[in-house]
């Protein structure tokens, strides 16, 4: 295959660079990293979503906002692989987009999907152009990597529905204005069976966000909990009890949208490699064991871009992202975690050091150790990943699940 651009990707890649040009916003993204640092949960993450809106809001009048999307929602009409190379071009300044990456690649997808033209058309143009942030309410306590076991309950009255239950992990879920719920509706069905989607107000009542502070000292998730809210029926999103299928379109996005976007740091790795001396002397980059390191990650992350360009291909197709995805997500988290332990250990005893000497190079890793051991649960586990790998992709035999047809109201479960 020839990856190289055809002469009218090359005319688009050209304004897109022209454009970024005269456009970086290196004061925000200074302005973004200093107050993510400061693990502030209020006054840092205001900092943040600050930085992030004016420069989400200068891509969207300018056009570069959601470039995939229909003009008519705020984007562009784009093609596939224009989106791809606006990414490329953007680079590191698409770390400003981070705090609205649920609206754009997971919940934008869903409501364009499943809503109707009258929602499409009033509540897309704000997630593309980051007026509103939106968040995704899936995992719970007792149900993480098996969703399907969700005990949150959406109970039908009238031309609402009365949620009762809690969610966890909800990323940005603090500052999130809107958010997708999978809730049960029916527990005398499988569990697969008697789901229902629905997007609402974090403004309701009765919804209570508490942020959890992770293990980089950030807010980056948050539980949420649900008392007697109420959603009207206009805002479910599919048929009722066919939540599950909905949700296909969400975790397929997702999971792509996480294998693309998640930072390797290959080349970051090679850079801090040239820059560092070893414990006993001479320059990483010297050394044939790192060099031999460095070669192995190189070509991983060759593998992973091609495979992400192959559920890009599907995409121009018309199709909805498949478990291919599986692959780009738990190749890309599982080599971040690697590559930032293994720059971290180049220091030796420094290597503990969040602000030594090797300064903001040194956080850097220090962060991405941390962040990667989330992202290898977010969006499915390893091990989830694999059994899909396994499943859809393989044609292996499934897993034997002796509650697959089973009312769920019936599984046994401790504090039901």
């Amino acid at each position: 295959m020839n990856f190289d651009d055809t002469p009218q990707e090359a005319e688009f890649r050209a304004v897109v660079r022209d454009w970024i040009g005269k456009n970086a916003p290196d004061d925000l993204l200074a302005e973004f990293c200093e107050a993510e640092a400061t693990g502030d949960l209020v006054e840092g993450s205001a900092r943040m979503l600050r930085a992030s809106k004016i420069w989400q809001k200068r891509k969207a009048e300018a056009g570069w906002a959601c470039l995939a999307w229909p003009v008519e929602f705020g984007g562009r009409g784009a093609t596939p692989i224009e989106r791809v190379i606006f990414d490329q071009e953007e680079g590191g300044y698409g770390r400003l987009s981070w705090l609205f990456r649920v609206g754009h690649h997971i919940a934008g997808p869903t409501l364009i999907a499943f809503a109707s033209d009258a929602q499409r058309r009033q509540l897309l143009p704000a997630i593309a152009s980051g007026e509103k942030v939106w968040c995704q309410l899936f995992s719970e306590p007792a149900a993480g990597s098996d969703l399907a076991g969700l005990r949150t309950r959406a109970v039908k009255d009238g031309n609402a529905w009365v949620v009762n239950g809690q969610k966890i992990w909800t990323t940005v879920g603090h500052i999130a204005d809107y958010g997708i719920l999978l809730a049960r509706s029916d527990p005398a069905r499988p569990k697969h069976k008697g789901l229902t989607m629905f997007f609402i107000d974090m403004k309701s009542r009765g919804v209570e966000v508490r942020p959890i502070k992770d293990a980089s000292h950030t807010y980056e998730f948050n539980e949420v909990f649900f008392t007697d809210v109420r959603i009207p029926d206009a805002q479910r999103l599919g048929e009722v009890n066919d939540g599950w299928n909905v949700s296909m379109t969400t975790l397929m996005n997702e999971r792509l949208s996480i294998g693309a976007r998640l930072m390797t740091g290959v080349p970051e790795l090679v850079d801090f490699a040239m820059a560092t001396e070893l414990p006993d002397g001479g320059l990483a980059i010297d050394d044939k064991m790192v060099r031999s390191k460095l070669a192995t990650w190189a070509t991983r992350a060759s593998g992973l871009k091609y495979t992400v360009y192959r559920a890009i291909s599907a995409l121009s197709r018309g199709e909805r992202p498949g478990p291919e995805n599986s692959i780009g997500k738990i190749v890309a988290a599982s080599m971040s975690q690697e590559i930032a332990a293994f720059a971290l250990s180049l220091q030796g005893p420094m290597g503990v050091v969040t602000n030594g000497e090797s300064g903001p190079a040194s956080s850097r890793f220090s962060h991405m150790l941390f962040e990667a051991a989330g992202k290898r649960v977010a969006g499915g586990t390893d091990e989830i990943m694999r059994n899909i790998i396994a499943e859809r992709v393989l044609g292996l035999p499934g897993d034997i699940r002796v509650d697959r047809d089973v009312p769920f109201e019936k599984i046994p479960a401790r504090g039901r």
